[in-house]
């Protein structure tokens, strides 16, 4: 149960509380169980989160590459509980001193190490569902911009495990015990925001042309580039500063052909000012997922090479390898993008704003690059169009609002078929189009400077808070057994327990 009660607290349902307590009956299932019974455990409930997390994968991909990548996914949590379930029966009989605190930071640490390895492991990982990212709404989000997405879902984790923790220790005085959790919990809540401070504002159109981009939907050519064009001509103005569209809005590349490239022209050309633009690029015999920054008059003036293509989404990793076990599948994917190298930046009217498309929204790194480079501003480029109407899109506006807290950043989410919007650095939703509706928003969006804490600090705090939980996990190492007698007082539970 408690898988579907974890993905409860992500969008679409988006119940954040559900969060913590589907933490807490995993963490509750895991208590005194042998290392294979904890497998077993952590591999069901890993695999019903995830199941019911990216079912919207089946819809491109079918169910079985779906239930591969979900298989993963659950042996990599499965993996994890093993470590917490050992940490429950280790860290109290190791350290009897720090019964109410140790064991909860250590199981914080061990699960902050899983979503760290399932994000970067295989082929770059997977970083979708971390705990954090279902946190958008609730009161603990102003910890984002201190902590980053890791240090939350350790929080989080902490937390939940200090209550139970609190819960089972009877022979512990009760104030002492309960009031552990309440004064953490209160701590958590009462952080304040980063202050920010805007250096000025940008005005910018982001259009959803609301086009065919699906990979399978009935389409001719021409069709994504004259819905892009119908959705943005209605808003030209002399008056902005750039246009945005979303990846997927062309059918050919303006580097090559003549008609886009005009196309392109005229929407500079009319708005008096750059379009952020989108195509599938070859250059030097590689292909590349690329947004292209277009002045009218001059061209492409700058380029941004998708840095981590999606593996068997974009590209296929050792395809000769996996083409015999599905290879109508593996046929699917048709073109290899290759990695950028070009960096994040693009430079509108003098302000550096920070680009990717799509996924690359849950890769830690290449956004808090475009930060550190100068990024003043965030723009994200997505097609949704093969996901429907799922929680995807919601999922990833969901992450979209993290990360413009996290990094101290307006977010501008631009997609073909939703939900593009506008986010403000402090996560709230500024403006937002329905789904599936042509559209567009013009705005003026602040600009920042500041470095959040969580930008400086980067990945260092995963890893730190990862290596606090496994290094307590081996100094715990029982290299003697002790006896039931020694280990039931120890941990305050009868020597007959289960």
């Amino acid at each position: 149960m408690a898988g579907v009660v974890l993905d409860a607290g992500f969008p679409d349902r988006d119940i954040w509380p559900l969060a913590f307590v589907g933490i807490g009956l995993i963490l509750v299932a895991l208590i005194g169980r042998r290392a294979a019974s904890a497998l077993l455990v952590g591999f069901v409930g890993g695999g019903s989160f995830y199941l019911a997390q990216i079912q919207w994968a089946s819809l491109f991909l079918g169910p079985l590459p779906m239930s591969a990548l979900v298989v993963l996914q659950a042996l990599f949590f499965a993996l994890g509980c093993v470590t917490i379930t050992l940490a429950w029966r280790w860290v109290p009989r190791a350290w009897p001193a720090g019964r109410l605190l140790l064991p909860a930071a250590t199981i914080a640490g061990l699960w902050t190490l899983r979503e760290a390895i399932s994000s970067t492991w295989p082929y770059g990982g997977f970083s979708w569902g971390r705990v954090a990212m279902s946190q958008s709404d609730s009161p603990i989000k102003e910890l984002f911009p201190w902590v980053g997405i890791a240090g939350v879902s350790f929080l989080m984790v902490f937390l939940v495990a200090l209550i139970i923790d609190a819960l089972r220790l009877s022979a512990v005085d009760p104030l002492r015990r309960l009031s552990a959790p309440v004064i953490v919990a209160t701590i958590l809540v009462a952080v304040p925001g980063w202050s920010l401070e805007p250096v000025g504002t940008l005005r910018i159109a982001a259009i959803q042309g609301n086009g065919p981009a699906g990979y399978f939907d009935d389409r001719s050519p021409g069709d994504l580039l004259a819905a892009q064009l119908a959705a943005t001509l209605p808003i030209l103005d002399p008056d902005l500063d750039a246009v945005l569209w979303p990846e997927g809005s062309t059918d050919r590349s303006p580097l090559e052909d003549i008609y886009t490239a005009a196309v392109f022209d005229r929407i500079s050309g009319e708005a008096d000012a750059p379009l952020v633009g989108w195509a599938i690029t070859e250059r030097g015999g590689l292909t590349y997922n690329t947004q292209i920054l277009w002045q009218a008059g001059q061209g492409a003036v700058d380029l941004y090479d998708k840095k981590r293509p999606v593996p068997f989404g974009e590209y296929v990793p050792a395809r000769a390898f996996w083409r015999p076990f599905a290879p109508e599948l593996i046929d699917l994917v048709q073109r290899d993008y290759t990695p950028g190298t070009t960096d994040p930046i693009f430079g509108i009217g003098g302000v550096p704003v920070g680009v990717n498309i799509c996924f690359d929204i849950v890769e830690d790194q290449v956004l808090r690059d475009s930060v550190l480079q100068g990024a003043q501003l965030i723009v994200a480029a997505s097609n949704n169009a093969d996901f429907g109407r799922t929680d995807q899109s919601a999922q990833q506006l969901a992450i979209a609002r993290v990360r413009a807290l996290e990094l101290g950043r307006t977010v501008v989410n631009v997609s073909t078929v939703g939900l593009t919007a506008v986010i403000a650095p402090d996560g709230r939703i500024v403006e937002q189009l329905p789904w599936h509706t042509a559209g567009s928003i013009v705005s003026d969006v602040d600009l920042v400077e500041t470095l959040t804490p969580a930008s400086l600090i980067g990945q260092r705090l995963e890893w730190l808070l990862a290596g606090l939980g496994v290094g307590a996990l081996l100094a715990a190492l029982p290299w003697r057994r002790p006896s039931a007698t020694a280990a039931s007082a120890a941990i305050g539970a009868p020597a007959h327990g289960r």
